[in-house]
């Protein structure tokens, strides 16, 4: 959804937009990231000194119930965080590299064909649909083909059997 569109939706439901709202909505709609309230609360702070965590919180949770703005957790990689971005008009998926954490987002009809697969089956209208994909990204997939390779290479002499760490030489006195 664009930045315009969601300042005429807060409009629309008779919310004031503060500067400190338009600066939290311009950073979740043009930070290219999927944002959590804590660096939200940073980047915000950076712009406005005056801002203070209550704000950030308060105004995600009007956004959120608005229905501006997607809350996600993102395979729970970063802990029990949550993120934040803005609606967009084309749904798309969020592919997460469990190892490092990095997020790419999939648009594309392959999800369409999903979501009228789904409704026909189970004669449902979709209101809202997320889709959440965990894997690993090519870099990570070579650092652990590698990581596998030097655990095959390795000899078993050098491994501690019951924990699969590598055992330590023995301490002289």
């Amino acid at each position: 959804m664009a930045l315009d569109s969601i300042r005429g939706s807060i409009r629309d439901k008779g919310v004031r937009l503060t500067r400190q709202r338009q600066i939290l909505l311009e950073l979740i709609d043009k930070s290219g990231q999927h944002l959590d309230a804590e660096n939200l609360f940073r980047m915000a702070k950076q712009k406005d000194p005056k801002l203070n965590r209550v704000t950030v919180y308060r105004t995600l949770k009007l956004l959120k119930e608005g229905g501006l703005v997607d809350e996600l957790d993102l395979m729970h990689y970063g802990g029990d965080q949550h993120y934040y971005e803005t609606r967009t008009k084309q749904e798309h998926a969020h592919v997460i590299c469990l190892r490092c954490g990095r997020v790419e987002e999939f648009f594309g009809d392959p999800l369409q064909r999903l979501r009228r697969q789904i409704e026909a089956h189970f004669g449902f209208e979709i209101l809202l649909a997320r889709t959440e994909v965990g894997g690993y990204c090519s870099h990570c997939r070579a650092l652990r083909a590698r990581e596998v390779e030097e655990a095959r290479a390795e000899p078993p002499s050098q491994m501690n059997h019951r924990s699969g760490k590598p055992k330590h030489a023995p301490r002289s006195s």
